[in-house]
């Protein structure tokens, strides 16, 4: 009989799958769990080498900004307001005579910064709060499920205004402090999306032979949800957050845009775009630069999630 802790640490996700690459002889066939079958078929799939490329791209930016430009993002010279792109300055200047190119490419890191803090609160608490709710059930189910329609009910840019206005106050006009309130106010109205994606998939995977056998051998709650439950629920959330990052890119910039998120002296491409409003039809490039690269982050990524959702769904290949 085989070791039912074996059974529950690999489970569905490490069926054994034949490996085109083994020999077909008589020699024995290698086992691909489901991740390493997904990333043979990602490997193969223009969208997903596009999508990853201009991801690694903007990775690199937001890394090193000082790579691409040598220019001083906040420093401004009034002289210089609102001139038009030139060989000096690739994308013009803002109205304070700031590069706009400069503030661009540095408002790459706060943008992607933000999305990534906010996807990671966002699928750690919903997912922790998911895969509980799924693995017992009951009443712990029940009160969890009703939580998240409270949230659910709330609309989120009505909400994130009055959360972000009655405690911007609060955190004053820190840099870093404005930011982590961005960053929290976001994951607190976006966690039950992840929740109940994980939930579905703790509910599939606790009637799993693999699970039941490691309950009857006595395997402690906590050690049957990290082990044999977690590494078999992944999948859906690791997809919903791929495709989250990039939205949570473009509600930093709606936010930002409303005058309730990231504000100046802090460089991001939804400040640029909030000062950019009012001097559209005699300074277009303002807003042109720093939306195209919003667009194109925000496009990546949800490629990116197509592709890996698409790769971990059996039925799609």
């Amino acid at each position: 009989m085989s070791d039912p802790s074996s059974l529950g640490t690999a489970g569905p996700a490490a069926e054994a799958r034949r490996d085109p690459a083994a020999p077909a002889g008589g020699g024995a066939e290698r086992p691909r769990s489901l991740a390493s079958d997904a990333w043979h078929d990602l490997r193969r799939r223009p969208l997903f080498l596009v999508s990853v490329t201009l991801i690694a791209f903007l990775l690199v930016l937001a890394a090193f900004p000082q790579l691409f430009t040598s220019a001083d993002p906040n420093a401004g010279d009034l002289s210089r307001s609102r001139q038009p792109p030139s060989a000096e300055a690739w994308f013009g200047y803002d109205l304070l005579g700031r590069d706009v190119y400069a503030r661009t490419i540095y408002g790459t890191r706060v943008s992607i910064v933000v999305g990534v803090l906010a996807t990671s609160f966002t699928v750690l608490l919903g997912g922790s709060l998911g895969i509980l709710a799924g693995f017992y059930g009951g009443w712990v189910d029940g009160l969890l499920s009703r939580i998240a329609d409270v949230f659910f009910g709330l609309p989120f840019v009505l909400g994130a205004i009055v959360v972000l206005a009655t405690f911007r106050e609060e955190v004053g006009a820190s840099a870093v402090g404005i930011t982590t309130l961005v960053v929290l106010t976001m994951s607190m109205l976006s966690w039950p999306v992840s929740m109940r994606i994980m939930r579905s998939a703790a509910i599939a995977a606790r009637d799993q032979d693999y699970v039941r056998a490691a309950r009857a051998l006595g395997a402690s709650p906590m050690r049957v949800i990290r082990q044999h439950m977690l590494p078999n629920c992944l999948a859906p959330v690791l997809v919903y957050a791929t495709i989250a990052l990039g939205a949570f890119i473009g509600v930093e910039a709606t936010l930002s845009f409303l005058s309730v998120g990231l504000r100046d002296p802090v460089v991001s491409w939804g400040v640029m775009i909030s000062e950019a409003r009012d001097y559209l039809r005699v300074a277009p490039f303002l807003l042109l630069f720093p939306a195209a690269f919003l667009a194109v982050t925000v496009l990546a990524f949800v490629m990116l999630g197509d592709a890996v959702r698409e790769a971990f769904d059996p039925k799609g290949r």
